[in-house]
């Protein structure tokens, strides 16, 4: 009797230990199985944009993911079929359409900030205040088609410009992209926006393919130019500054200060942006 008694414990406490592992399971399995919310989702075959497509995935799939690396998910699709997707983009239930676009990372520096005011202008306007302005209005439209916007500061602190090239690596960002304001050695004496570049090649493009959508900017397009600064030559991806006018000339200030022209800029690099990755990727 005594040892029908030890049998019957032993086998209620298996059977426990055997639905608990389940339950365990299920919901881990639970847990990392995830509903993709857009359509044209390329799966890649590392994590970023930048390596090879070897699927699709439209709204509706389930996706079981298997582990994280570098803001990507490791993921199985279609039962049997594996690959990697944006995090941002499987978990986004507003976008819609996927592209090459929302599935990249990009860093948006605005110039200075804290205590590196930047230039002033000629009355004593600080240029970080119009570089976090600009950049923030520049995330909002990248975010809007599902890019993973990084940005080296979003509130008026101090970040080192030594640090700030390594955002891009610590994010495994796609490209870089500065934002400032000029100044000349005497007030009221230069104006115009530049896009520069330090690196040739993808870098160059980046600079060129911004400035091309600049067209509707009220003030001279001076081009685009070689110029040797930390934040872009420092960097380990594409990357440009873009000196969106002198804010020491009256008449740049005048936009620069001007929220439509802040959202017009943004609009700009938004379109640069997309026709540069579209050609890279």
């Amino acid at each position: 009797m005594k040892i029908h008694i030890n049998n019957k414990r032993g086998f209620t406490f298996t059977v426990i230990v055997t639905v608990a592992t389940i339950l365990i399971l299920l919901v881990l399995l639970l847990r990392n199985n995830v509903m993709v919310h857009c359509n044209n989702l390329d799966v890649k075959s590392g994590p970023n944009v930048s390596y090879q497509t070897t699927g699709k995935i439209n709204a509706g799939t389930r996706v079981q993911i298997l582990n994280h690396q570098d803001n990507w998910d490791h993921v199985v699709y279609n039962h049997s079929k594996i690959g990697w997707v944006p995090d941002w983009v499987i978990r986004n239930k507003n976008l819609k359409t996927a592209t090459k676009l929302s599935e990249s990372t990009i860093v948006l520096d605005p110039g200075h900030g804290g205590s590196d005011s930047g230039a002033l202008s000629t009355h004593n306007k600080m240029e970080k205040t119009y570089t976090l302005q600009t950049a923030k209005k520049a995330a909002q439209q990248l975010r809007e088609q599902g890019a993973n916007v990084i940005m080296t500061r979003d509130t008026d602190k101090t970040v080192s410009l030594f640090s700030r090239p390594g955002f891009s690596t610590k994010n495994n960002a796609n490209l870089f992209i500065s934002f400032h304001f000029d100044s000349s050695p005497d007030d009221n004496t230069a104006s115009g926006f530049t896009s520069y570049y330090y690196h040739d090649g993808r870098s160059k493009q980046l600079a060129t393919d911004i400035n091309n959508q600049m067209d509707n900017i009220p003030i001279d397009n001076r081009g685009v130019e070689f110029g040797n600064f930390l934040v872009v030559r420092d960097v380990k991806v594409p990357s440009v500054l873009l000196e969106m006018g002198y804010i020491n000339s009256d008449k740049d200030f005048k936009h620069i200060e001007n929220p439509e022209y802040q959202e017009l800029v943004a609009k700009d690099v938004k379109h640069g942006v997309t026709d540069y990755i579209n050609s890279i990727y």
